[in-house]
């Protein structure tokens, strides 16, 4: 193992004490070591913390005569735990959380100008009053409906009630018939102007 590999080596660190200062410098200095295990020990004297398999390598070099225990080496010596790095984010995660950041500014600038914001009135039944009038206004189709069938029917069946009855029914459903009809085709001309004026607000702007 070279000496940048063992002084970089991974797994458990443990801190330096005297102990330990004192066998790497012993063992920088040992005539059975090798050469690149004795500068691996000088240079870890230098240091307040040493890798674990630094240590045990240098000792397995020593000639079994000369090593002392390993319970003497790290007797008082700490672990020393490292947090790791903090993870990136992703490109993908910066793009959700920039179009969630986008989509919350808009959010809040609605809320802001919905007060001060002009509404559309020409909408229909885009009141009270208008929801109302248009309630009658069926009603009285219906009812108008009804009584012209009901005298129709009356007229035609020589006072038949059965069929003046269902002369009733018919005029109504015709009455209901023609109000959905006009009730289209007032939709229908608002939503074009309303595209018409749009489209020349877009113009102008």
């Amino acid at each position: 193992m070279s000496t940048t590999n063992q002084k970089t080596a991974p797994g458990l660190i443990i801190s330096t004490t005297e102990s330990i200062h004192s066998f790497l410098l012993s063992a920088s200095k040992n005539l059975h070591l090798s050469q690149e295990l004795k500068e691996i020990a000088l240079d870890l004297s230098l240091q307040k913390s040493v890798p674990y398999q630094s240590i045990r390598a240098i000792w397995m070099g020593l000639h079994p005569s000369t090593r002392p225990e390993l319970l003497q080496i790290f007797s008082g010596s700490e672990f020393i735990f490292i947090s790791p790095k903090p993870r990136g984010k992703s490109e993908e995660l910066k793009q959700r959380l920039r179009k969630l950041a986008e989509v919350a500014e808009r959010n809040e600038y609605r809320e802001l100008v919905r007060d001060i914001t002009p509404k559309d009135t020409n909408e229909p039944f885009s009141s009270y009053k208008d929801q109302l009038g248009f309630g009658l206004h069926v009603a009285l189709i219906m009812l108008t409906g009804y009584l012209v069938g009901y005298a129709t029917f009356r007229a035609l069946f020589s006072h038949n009630s059965a069929m003046s009855a269902a002369g009733g029914i018919l005029g109504l459903v015709m009455g209901m018939l023609v109000e959905t009809f006009l009730f289209i085709i007032r939709t229908s001309d608002h939503e074009r102007s309303s595209s018409l004026h749009n489209s020349r607000m877009k113009k102008s702007q």
